[in-house]
């Protein structure tokens, strides 16, 4: 059986998937660990083992019965990164580089202090250590498993991060005058998770998408406590949902922020709330 071979079969079995030709041929440079370069080359040549073969198939059923590509390879790229994710974890989204580039932009500089809260995987506090060249990278999240994951990845990018088990502030107090607080917050209403497609609404953990009943609970805590740990000056940086700029601005400004504005992503979609401490 060829390189052709066994993608045309798993092409047909992904037939019904939207992206199902795409997620063959992913599965396949996966199973068989090699790059698109070397498919191209041998696709119709090279014969695969019967061990590789049934490693593909494998996958392939998997992904046929709705497990998300990246919870089969345990491999997502995000910011140039190559991160391990699996259920434990939100797979990162295309869209919160705008959160990261916007950060990258606006503080330049090695003597920041940035601390990146709902961490998950590690992904955007990661990004920021790496391309920053911060004088502090710190990051925190409610999970456990979430915080091994993300500090396995610190490891694997090759970067130093500081990591805190905590419900948002409640185990922080060691962190002040801190320059910026990063974070994308659970930001979607309880309703609407039991909308979303399967692949999100069964496999990412519920505890990083339900942002309570208006979607906002994470943002009134932040608002409100945030102060406390940033100097004055310092600037925050939300990611949101595309409908939700006007209310976290509102409780920006109800909180002493100001310079509040929203940044929109390639959709042309309102995607993160800036703000600045008042001095």
């Amino acid at each position: 059986m060829t390189y052709f071979d066994l993608y045309d079969e798993g092409r047909i079995a992904l037939f019904k998937k939207r992206e199902g030709e795409n997620d063959a041929r992913l599965l396949l440079l996966w199973a068989l660990d090699i790059d698109m370069t070397e498919l191209l080359s041998n696709y119709t040549s090279k014969e695969v083992s019967e061990e590789a073969a049934e490693k593909y198939r494998s996958a392939v059923r998997l992904r046929a019965e709705g497990i998300p590509l990246q919870h089969i390879t345990h491999e997502s790229h995000f910011f140039g990164l190559d991160l391990y994710v699996d259920e434990n974890v939100l797979v990162p989204r295309f869209d919160t580089e705008v959160l990261v580039e916007t950060v990258l932009r606006e503080n330049p500089g090695m003597r920041t202090r940035i601390h990146d809260m709902c961490t998950g995987s590690g992904c955007i506090a990661i990004a920021l250590a790496k391309e920053g060249g911060y004088e502090r990278v710190t990051a925190s999240d409610i999970s456990r498993p979430a915080l091994e994951i993300a500090d396995a990845n610190a490891m694997r990018n090759g970067v130093d991060i500081t990591f805190y088990e905590s419900d948002m502030f409640d185990q922080l107090g060691a962190l002040t005058e801190l320059d910026v607080i990063v974070c994308n917050p659970p930001y979607i209403r309880s309703d609407v998770c039991e909308t979303l497609m399967p692949e999100v609404r069964d496999h990412d953990p519920r505890i990083a998408l339900d942002g309570d009943k208006d979607g906002l609970r994470f943002y009134r805590i932040i608002a409100g406590e945030a102060p406390k740990y940033l100097k004055k000056g310092g600037r925050l940086y939300l990611e949101i949902g595309y409908d939700q700029a006007e209310d976290v601005k509102k409780l920006l400004a109800d909180n002493g922020f100001k310079d509040i504005r929203a940044v929109q992503d390639l959709s042309h979609l309102d995607r993160v709330v800036c703000a600045k401490l008042q001095e």
